[in-house]
């Protein structure tokens, strides 16, 4: 019998995936057995995972096809707790619990704020995902969700009771994070960063993050100083992004060298990092930069960067998709001497968000031996 199973689509490269391959770790660290159910076994994060944890592959294809598949597993290995993330995957994880009639303790986590959501994921598949959460959710034992901004949000929008929502911060910072930012940086920029500053931004390259605005910053920045540009990640929108930096005459100051199995490194080495995203969950990325040390400028997106800076205590916030204020914001943060991010970052830790996950599924701080 498992102790705890967590669904998701894949371990692809996103902020959701690596969190949730924290909890499983740090699940099985508590001595509680622990599947990693996937749609798809596939993505980088699937090595970050402890050899104690299970991955169970439904090779499903897509997660909406995976009710069935997810439903057999529950019945077979009777979790004692189930935990999905992403609104797909959540809706999916609802409906096969609701199928076997499972007693597991069910909890689904909201990534992303449903406002943004609504603004900025408007396809049909979008929307009737949205639609059908609105209609589950409430069959869930507990909704959590990654930023205090969000549980209005929920309660407003999807009409869950209060007491059925918990904000509970993203394990963003753990130890293998610290020690990943400590190994060297082979890129020849950052080896030199102290001789010419480096702007670092890491995501998904999607309309969601807005690397546009960001080069369009950047541009501004390198009319008033020596600078260079790294954004690292993948995705849809490098093509546009690549042509972008090629018609600003910007091909010998930004680099985009794609997904970065250590990110941590680029960002301790960094000389400030930039979160220039038009809306968010709880911007793991922004959080890992302030564990490894990097001064940092961010959007005052919905949702995170307000309650993660605490309103600009801890690094700049300008308005979203507004790179003159960004560009000055960033020149600003080169030219001072901040705050120790790194004492903003611990409240992200690994420790406390496994302990109130374990506390959302019902379960004590450490497995019960027999």
């Amino acid at each position: 019998m498992t102790d705890i199973a967590i669904f998701l689509p894949s371990l692809e490269g996103g902020g959701a995936e690596r969190v949730m391959a924290i909890l499983a770790n740090g699940f099985a660290a508590r001595g509680y057995r622990v599947d990693v159910v996937l749609v798809t076994a596939n993505g980088p994060y699937l090595k970050l995972l402890h050899p104690d944890v299970r991955i169970v592959d439904l090779a499903s294809g897509t997660v909406i096809r995976s009710v069935a598949a997810l439903a057999r597993y529950i019945r077979r290995n009777r979790p004692r707790a189930l935990l999905a993330a992403l609104s797909h995957a959540n809706v999916v994880a609802i409906l096969a619990h609701r199928m076997v009639r499972s007693d597991a303790r069910l909890v689904v986590s909201e990534r992303l704020s449903l406002s943004a959501a609504r603004r900025y994921h408007r396809s049909p598949k979008d929307r009737i995902i949205r639609a059908m959460a609105r209609g589950v959710y409430r069959w869930a034992d507990r909704v959590v969700v990654v930023a205090n901004a969000m549980v209005d949000e929920l309660q407003q929008q999807l009409g869950l009771p209060r007491n059925r929502i918990e904000c509970i911060y993203n394990p963003v910072i753990d130890r293998a994070l610290l020690e990943a930012a400590e190994q060297p940086c082979e890129h020849p920029w950052l080896k030199t960063a102290h001789e010419i500053p480096v702007v670092l931004g890491c995501g998904r390259l999607s309309a969601q993050k807005d690397f546009p605005t960001l080069i369009k910053a950047f541009r501004l920045l390198r009319t008033r100083r020596a600078a260079r540009l790294v954004i690292l990640g993948e995705g849809e929108d490098r093509a546009a992004l690549e042509a972008q930096v090629r018609a600003a005459g910007l091909e010998n100051d930004v680099d985009m060298p794609g997904f970065a199995a250590n990110p941590f490194c680029f960002m301790a080495a960094s000389s400030v990092f930039v979160l220039s995203s038009i809306y968010e969950g709880m911007p793991g990325a922004l959080i890992q930069a302030m564990a490894c040390g990097a001064p940092v400028v961010s959007t005052r997106c919905p949702t995170g960067p307000d309650e993660i800076l605490e309103d600009g205590r801890w690094g700049a916030l300008v308005p979203v998709q507004d790179h003159p204020s960004l560009a000055a914001a960033i020149e600003q943060t080169l030219d001072m001497s901040g705050h120790d991010v790194r004492q903003r970052a611990s409240a992200f830790s690994e420790a406390e968000a496994v302990t109130r996950y374990l506390h959302a599924l019902g379960l004590p701080e450490h497995a019960q031996t027999p």
